[in-house]
């Protein structure tokens, strides 16, 4: 299991001396979250003066690390003098200490010269092998003697990134193909994009995770946690929505990781924002097909002209499939999709089975109707990719006056219902404002 620690700044989030909207926000929310680190297995990376009593109040003993990563000697990440506090209880344990040269020189002082730690100095490219897991070092983008760290144990690799700015091209090289399981990734600074420093905001980490996903070291089942994170950042809710549109996720200290959300339902009325906001959450992603489900000719000016707008909104490196045939879209691996929209998919149906008119319904439309949406339904709930879909809500309006179109409203109705039963999260989009269900 990985469990990350601390998920804050330096100073951590909030700044005890600072009244900002954002830092007022987590002390009303009694958010505190302190210096980043986390822990996996027996790996704990980074040791600053907080981690300590971060893990206490977590409820997480700290006597089965075995190893300790530290990325650079900033006070936040490495404090030392953990060592001597853990040989006046620990006695014999073996530990493992890795670190950049800077990294080690200091903590060596901390310990006699006949100590069971073992130092290991780490360099970009160097590969530690210990009994539990694999250690891979990789450049970082910061200020000084710094490194990141790939880890895999017996059953998780991780990407431990932070504190960075844009990456390295020898770091994007060593992650190819990664896929890693987990990935934090610091996120600093926010909407504050001249702080002119070797760290993230929020351009740059949708960028980084662009690059990322462009190299197979983030794929779908990939949990993407931001870290590192401070008030210059705003307040907790809009962060958090503003980086699920990128497939990221924040989380409290202390919190134990596992599989972010693989299907998402995007479900609002006309012209609320859905599609757009389906789009922002596939926007890092660099392989996305996107599957529309219009009639694909029309001889309606105005129809042609929302399906070009569309087309032109759409970032170039995605790949559009005009299809119906989303169950077999969903039962192949690839790339995420991006389906809008299920209204359109139950309209092109009802039409396939002339769902219409009431004889055809009575004799046997309805069962056809039903077994396509029920094998969607099946599809939509077994698929292993990345999937988001857009419907409309039509249940809130006046009720027909014609029968047919009561039917499709009832029949939109629990699709909608089912679809939602089936997915990871659901996203109410009303007049362009996003809210998870």
């Amino acid at each position: 299991m990985i469990r990350v620690l601390g998920t804050g700044a330096a100073d951590g989030w909030p700044n005890p001396f600072c009244a900002c909207a954002s830092c007022e926000s987590a002390r009303a929310a009694r958010t505190i979250r302190a210096q980043t680190c986390a822990l996996a297995g027996t790996f704990l990376l980074d040791c600053g003066p907080e981690t300590a009593r971060t893990a206490e109040r977590a409820g997480v003993a700290l006597h089965g690390v075995r190893h300790v990563l530290l990325t650079h000697d900033h006070p936040d990440h490495t404090a030392p003098a953990f060592l001597l506090y853990r040989s006046w209880v620990a006695g014999d344990a073996p530990l493992d200490v890795v670190g950049p040269p800077s990294v080690i020189a200091s903590a060596r002082q901390w310990l006699a010269p006949d100590t069971h730690v073992v130092f290991h100095e780490a360099r970009p490219g160097d590969e530690l092998t210990f009994t539990d897991g694999t250690v891979r070092v990789l450049e970082a983008a910061h200020d000084g003697d710094a490194v990141l760290y790939d880890l895999s144990t017996e059953d998780t690799r991780l990407l431990y990134a932070t504190d960075t700015g844009p990456l390295p091209e020898a770091t994007m090289a060593a992650t190819t193909d990664a896929a890693y399981d987990v990935v934090l990734l610091e996120q600093t600074f926010g909407d504050f994009t001249s702080h002119g420093t070797a760290h993230l905001d929020l351009t740059t980490f949708t960028e980084q995770v662009r690059r990322l996903r462009d190299v197979g070291a983030i794929v779908a089942s990939t949990d993407l946690i931001a870290v590192h994170l401070s008030h210059h950042n705003p307040p907790a809710a809009e962060l958090a929505r503003r980086l699920a549109t990128i497939g990221a996720r924040m989380v409290d200290d202390g919190t134990p990781l596992g599989r972010g959300p693989v299907r998402t339902l995007c479900i609002g009325g006309a012209r609320s924002g859905k599609s757009r906001e389906a789009e922002r959450l596939l926007a890092a992603e660099p392989d996305v097909t996107y599957v529309a489900t219009s009639y694909p000719r029309s001889d309606d000016p105005e129809w042609v002209e929302r399906v070009r707008l569309h087309q032109s909104q759409r970032p170039a490196q995605w790949t559009t499939v005009e299809s119906l045939d989303l169950v077999g879209l969903l039962a192949h691996d690839g790339g995420p999709l991006l389906i809008d929209c299920l209204t359109l998919w139950l309209t092109r149906i009802m039409d396939r089975h002339d769902g219409w008119s009431d004889e055809a319904w009575a004799d046997g439309g309805e069962a056809a109707v039903l077994a396509e949406v029920t094998a969607l339904v099946e599809a939509w709930r077994a698929t292993s990719r990345r999937v988001v879909a857009v419907t409309n809500e039509i249940g809130q309006g006046l009720v027909p006056q014609r029968a047919s179109l009561r039917r499709f409203r009832d029949e939109m109705g629990r699709l909608n219902a089912a679809i939602a039963a089936a997915s990871d999260e659901v996203r109410l989009v009303v007049a362009g404002r996003v809210s998870l269900l």
